[in-house]
């Protein structure tokens, strides 16, 4: 069912100890998550109500979403929904509305659908926990008498009814006081409020205790993820030339290292444990020496495409670490300069990025000087 959503921001948040639609839950706005919520569930469009100042700050908080649009809220709740509203006007009274409160953030895609479904036979409808705890009056401070819990229902939101129905219900609200929500304004004009099952994951950000509870929530919404440690080596021998790419720094030799591509050991060893990591193969099965592209290519390309691998795996490389290992040319000059170009390929901070060489005290090919060999470590933490 196509639909359209409110969603109140305006409030000062002064029980949360400031406007707690701005506050990051998760490492996002607390209102994104509505929003976004909102928006991944088919809302076309979303108003988001703010505080007149705020406008800024929406746009902060909202980036790189599409679809919504922000209007000044008003002195009230009350106030606030007519507002957004009013920006809905072109879309017809019988377009479906849902008000939703910035502070529930976790919004599921199933309370909307039950919402909309229940537009079919009722004027309005409202997500509802019945009461669990015993509820008792308070006596100046002490416990008084027992109020019956039976009948009683916790509202939530989001609220649902058609567009015409809820603004002319605002409108005729006869009290100087405002109603605390809208089934409160449907049902005192007389339209029929359907009750759907709410979600106790869908609290309302009041105290700022409840954010250490909605982040707990979230923490076990998110889901599991492991760390794999994937390794690498490469070896090239020598040939003629005048310089040497390692670790995608450029190297004035006396000779360079001959391969395929451009025989960066380095990155060549970087990229298989990174695809060692991911379990995908080797850099030959994605790169093969036979096809005539990868002739002379710059390995920072062979390294990238291992990055977005992890990165299209919900992945995330935290650290990397290479050994060089060769008599020449000395490697310490250079070191800074290749932690920072492949920490600038896999979009890491420096202190992430290890090179390191040794030699083989005079062993071996790399002790002859035949060759060069490189080892790397790569560290990713990627979903279960």
């Amino acid at each position: 069912m196509t639909f359209s959503a409110v969603v109140v921001a305006a409030g000062s948040g002064s029980r949360a100890g400031g406007p707690k639609q701005w506050c990051l839950l998760g490492g996002v706005p607390v209102v994104r998550h509505s929003v976004r919520a909102l928006l991944e569930a088919g809302a076309d469009p979303v108003i988001v109500c703010i505080p007149a100042d705020a406008y800024d700050r929406c746009a902060e908080a909202l980036a790189g979403l599409t679809g919504w649009t922000a209007v000044s809220g008003g002195a009230d709740r009350a106030a606030s929904v007519s507002a957004g509203l009013a920006a809905l006007a072109d879309r017809g009274p019988d377009r479906p509305v849902l008000v939703h409160d910035a502070a529930r953030p976790l919004l599921s895609r199933d309370v909307i659908g039950a919402l909309l479904t229940a537009l079919d036979t009722a004027d309005g409808a409202a997500p509802v926990l019945p009461m669990a705890d015993s509820l008792r009056r308070d006596d100046a401070g002490r416990i008084g008498v027992a109020v019956p819990r039976d009948g009683l229902l916790r509202v939530q939101t989001p609220q649902a009814a058609r567009l015409g129905a809820l603004s002319a219900a605002l409108d005729a609200w006869p009290d100087a006081t405002s109603p605390t929500d809208e089934t409160e304004a449907l049902h005192r004009a007389g339209l029929t409020v359907a009750a759907v099952p709410g979600d106790a994951r869908l609290l309302k950000l009041t105290h700022p205790e409840d954010f250490a509870m909605a982040e707990a929530l979230l923490a076990s919404d998110a889901p599991r993820r492991v760390t794999r440690v994937g390794h690498g080596y490469d070896v090239h021998r020598w040939g003629p030339g005048g310089a040497v790419w390692l670790c995608g720094v450029e190297i004035p030799h006396d000779r360079t290292l001959i391969g395929h591509s451009d025989a960066d050991a380095g990155l060549h060893a970087l990229t298989d444990a990174i695809l060692g990591a991911l379990a995908e193969g080797d850099i030959g099965d994605h790169f093969p020496p036979s096809d005539p592209r990868w002739k002379g290519a710059a390995s920072d390309a062979f390294l990238a495409h291992a990055r977005d691998l992890a990165t299209a795996r919900d992945g995330r490389i935290v650290h990397a670490d290479v050994t060089l290992i060769c008599e020449r040319p000395k490697i310490k000059p250079h070191r800074q300069a290749m932690r920072e170009r492949i920490a600038a390929i896999l979009d890491l901070p420096l202190h992430a990025v290890s090179v390191k060489a040794t030699t083989t005290e005079g062993l071996g090919f790399t002790g002859r000087d035949e060759g060069l060999a490189a080892m790397a470590t790569a560290t990713l933490d990627l979903p279960e």
